[in-house]
């Protein structure tokens, strides 16, 4: 059965308008239980989101002051942002383009050997590569190479990755401590989650209906997520210590009037507080805190029905303003494209 069309909304969810059919949920749960076995090189947790665009200065300045990362080296064309309490070298790598994209995705593998393993599977599957593994640059060097998605979408896969020293930030500093996770649109989600299942080795955690299906590869609920639209970038959530360094936060960004897209609320899958912004290149980020830990051994994904609690379970959400201002989704000009950083 094909997926239902994707909707042009502004919202995460927008419930009263995306309900799916009750054979489409079925159709999920039978995928749920088909999932493949483990895959040995899978990959074992996100090191970094790279972002591109035309206001490269006004973007570095809001990650590397405003939003609370730290500008760790960078050129006069492209930026790497590290996290206090990240041992990631990087977690947002961010470059001058004409065009607003996502320009990488990059996950880490457990060893030098898994790189060469996932590149030859993927390039047998028929998924074409950007570059062969070899040494990266940039900080923290590793070992690595870059290939397209089943949706266009360049990612990279490494190891070796030299770490950082790891400084939790008080909940008083009100500083994203890590990459959380990144969410993505895809007209076809369960195509698109059905790669990241085979080839890297994801798990779903759960869905909401057909529309989101969220992904993990560790015990965190997900580091990953799909959500119906043309193939592109969505927002990237960054974890704070707790729900009072998320409201901090809040606070902080506020008084530097920062324009608050939705929030502050508690989803109800995956369990953590939330709070979205608009940056001022269009880019949506997200505080988030306590998301939910995950037991491989026991856990059952769960398909929930779209409401309005599942969405935010505390109701709060619109303390933002009545109308969610995370934008309308636009096809990512770069799809095909390998960055040429």
């Amino acid at each position: 059965m094909e997926a239902p069309p994707a909707p042009l909304v502004s919202v995460v969810f927008f419930w009263r308008h995306l309900a799916p059919p009750a054979s489409d949920t079925r159709v999920v749960r039978a995928q749920i239980s088909q999932e493949s076995g483990v895959v040995e090189d899978a990959i074992v947790h996100l090191r970094y989101v790279g972002l591109a665009g035309p206001q490269f200065e006004i973007e570095r300045s809001f990650i590397g002051t405003t939003w609370g990362l730290s500008e760790v080296a960078g050129d006069s064309d492209i930026a790497y942002f590290a996290a206090q309490g990240s041992p990631e070298a990087y977690v947002v790598r961010l470059r001058r383009a004409e065009e607003k994209r996502l320009d990488l995705l990059a996950f880490a593998v457990g060893n030098d050997a898994a790189v060469e393993s996932q590149a030859r599977r993927l390039q047998a599957a028929g998924y074409p590569l950007i570059s062969e593994p070899h040494r990266l640059e940039g900080p923290g060097g590793g070992y690595g190479f870059r290939c397209f998605d089943v949706d266009g979408r360049a990612i990279e896969i490494s190891s070796s990755v030299a770490t950082r020293s790891v400084r939790n930030p008080a909940r008083t500093e009100s500083l994203p401590r890590a990459l959380s996770r990144v969410v993505l649109h895809s007209p076809d989600i369960r195509k698109t989650v059905a790669f990241y299942q085979s080839q890297l080795g994801f798990r779903v955690s759960d869905w909401v209906g057909c529309l989101m299906c969220f992904l993990r590869c560790n015990s965190s609920h997900h580091c990953l997520a799909f959500v119906p639209g043309p193939v592109s970038f969505h927002h990237a959530a960054f974890e704070m210590c707790d729900v009072d360094a998320l409201m901090r936060g809040l606070g902080r960004l506020l008084q530097q009037n920062v324009e608050l897209a939705w929030g502050p609320g508690r989803h109800t899958v995956g369990d953590n507080a939330f709070a979205y912004f608009r940056t001022p290149g269009g880019h949506v980020l997200e505080y988030i805190a306590e998301l939910a830990r995950v037991d491989d051994a026991t856990w059952k994904p769960t398909v929930y029905t779209p409401s309005p609690q599942v969405d935010d379970r505390w109701g709060s959400g619109v303390l933002g303003g009545s109308a969610r201002k995370l934008g309308y989704p636009v096809k990512d000009p770069g799809l095909w494209l390998a960055p040429p950083r």
